[in-house]
């Protein structure tokens, strides 16, 4: 009897650590969901030639960029868990006025040059990616938000956007309505005081 309560204890045990890893891996799953690119993508021949992480400067200018400034930053990851290495992420977004580096904005508002709008970064060996921007303003019909694309070479692999958790625009803005609640807290930006530093993490699952 001894001998058969210590092996089903033993099972028991098994069990479930087996749960805790499935529990992992089911967590590991929720994909960053996918949205509309928009309609201000910008094309090569409207960027700056600076298409670096650092947005709040441009290359040349002796301006900053207006508004606040931010780090976000996080990992990229697949739905296992796995880091992946060496993949494109471009952000883009408006400027502290409302304005979009694009053309089509045709809205008679100023933008303000000394704000890249567009940039990419490239994931290291861990995943990981990092920008310095600005925390995003409102567009109208919109609640702040920024672009974010993700390619492993010329494949694209997931358009998003990351939205300020907690912003009141976001109940009335659609693209954010359609997403669950899950999906929600996957791509909203939650802000830390780090020193002088504002500082949000976001992962990207894929």
């Amino acid at each position: 009897m001894k001998l058969l309560t210590r092996r089903g204890l033993l099972k028991g045990l098994v069990t479930l650590a087996g749960l805790s890893v499935y529990s992992r891996n089911a967590m590991s799953e929720v994909l960053t969901p996918r949205t509309t690119e928009g309609p201000f993508y910008p094309s090569s021949s409207m960027r700056f030639s600076d298409i670096d992480n650092n947005l709040i400067k441009v290359s040349g200018s002796i301006k900053k960029a207006g508004g606040e400034i931010i780090q976000l930053k996080g990992k990229l990851m697949s739905k296992q868990g796995k880091p992946l290495a060496g993949h494109r992420i471009e952000i883009w977004q408006c400027d502290v006025n409302g304005k979009y580096l694009h053309s089509a904005d045709r809205r008679s508002v100023t933008y303000d040059n000394g704000f890249q709008g567009f940039g990419h970064d490239i994931t290291d060996k861990n995943g990981n990616y990092s920008f310095k921007t600005i925390k995003p303003t409102i567009y109208p019909g919109r609640a702040p938000h920024i672009h974010v694309k993700i390619l492993n070479g010329v494949r694209e692999v997931l358009t998003t956007q990351f939205y300020i958790a907690g912003d009141t625009d976001n109940n009335a803005d659609g693209l954010y309505r359609r997403m669950s609640a899950e999906q929600a807290k996957a791509v909203s930006m939650v802000f830390t005081q780090n020193n002088k530093l504002i500082e949000t993490t976001i992962d990207v699952v894929v």
